[in-house]
């Protein structure tokens, strides 16, 4: 079997697509050395390049399917079946957490690809229900196929007295970040609240309220993906407040670091975390500002969310997320 494997993730290598596609392909090349997998170059002309030369390139290499783990495929045909992996649909549920000028992508090629492709993987059970009510989508069209963890994610030896609180993700809406920063502001801890992320759109409110915090938060700024594991091993629990995510990847990665995890009640954060984490209502900055002292107050809680996380994040693996994506791959072929 030759695959072809759509590389547009990784022209944001450092985005959750783009780790998705990375991690993903080394674990399918792992797990079938004697299959055959092929990444074209992108073209560098965007939207013609993308859409219409890239496919004549996917055609020109005959493959037997196309495997676009971004979430999309290209305007023009491959030529082949094709198999797309759905990240999160966060946009269609709440466009306003979003930049304009999008509806290109939104309204076109992202609805005409899964309507085209001849399997769906979604990364979550939260996500494969968006995708049936959204696009009004068969269901036995869609493997849930959980991401791995990988295992540069490992636990570090901690000071008991140091540490941060530690926010992942880019600074935008859907984040949640300003949840956060009204709890982190009732606290009275010397620790500090460390946001590690890029500014991405609709910010403005969250900077004015991180420049009246002063040096209780610490603005890192987007962080490389070979700098995350410190970071997570470092803190003493990572605050994930998102009002939505396609599954949840931060939790995971901070619990695979032996870091307790206080994240949301929403989307499929619950079923990345399972009993692993303490969940809360993302609107609810009371009961954030509750469980952040508990968990900074309580060791024994704060060991028992370590365990848990540990257990839990060891359920997750690349290897098992490359044998059951080879089994979609091979199924669209029979």
């Amino acid at each position: 079997m030759h695959v072809v494997v759509d590389g547009y993730g990784l022209t944001r290598p450092s985005a959750g697509i783009g780790t998705y596609t990375r991690e993903i392909v080394s674990a399918l090349r792992e797990a079938q050395p004697e299959r055959e997998l092929t990444i074209p170059r992108q073209p560098g002309v965007r939207f013609f390049g993308r859409h219409l030369i890239y496919p004549l390139t996917v055609r020109h290499l005959r493959p037997d399917v196309f495997f676009a783990p971004a979430g999309h495929l290209p305007i023009g045909a491959t030529g082949c079946p094709e198999v797309v992996t759905i990240h999160d649909l966060a946009i269609y549920r709440h466009p306003e957490w979003f930049p304009e000028g999008q509806t290109l992508a939104t309204q076109i090629v992202v609805p005409r690809s899964l309507r085209r492709a001849r399997a769906l993987i979604a990364v979550s059970e939260s996500t494969a229900r968006d995708a049936v009510q959204i696009f009004g989508l068969d269901r036995e069209r869609i493997e849930v196929v959980h991401h791995g963890v990988s295992p540069r994610f490992a636990p570090a030896p901690a000071a008991p007295d140091g540490g941060y609180v530690l926010f992942v993700g880019t600074i935008e809406p859907r984040k949640n970040l300003s949840t956060l920063l009204a709890a982190w502001e009732g606290i009275d801890h010397p620790l500090p609240l460390v946001v590690a992320g890029g500014w991405g759109w609709r910010w403005e409110e969250d900077r004015e309220r991180l420049e009246r915090m002063g040096d209780r938060v610490r603005v890192l700024g987007e962080v490389r993906y070979e700098d995350l594991p410190a970071l997570y091993a470092g803190a003493r629990c990572l605050a994930h407040p998102a009002w939505y995510e396609g599954f949840g990847m931060t939790v995971l990665e901070a619990m695979a670091s032996g870091t307790p995890v206080i994240a949301s009640n929403t989307s499929s954060l619950p079923e990345a975390a399972g009993d692993a984490a303490i969940l809360v209502d993302p609107g609810d900055v009371e009961a954030w500002r509750a469980a952040l002292q508990r968990v900074l107050g309580d060791g024994d809680l704060a060991a028992d969310l370590r365990r848990r996380g540990l257990e839990r994040a060891a359920e997750f693996t690349w290897r098992n997320a490359a044998a059951r994506t080879w089994t979609v791959l091979e199924r669209v072929l029979r």
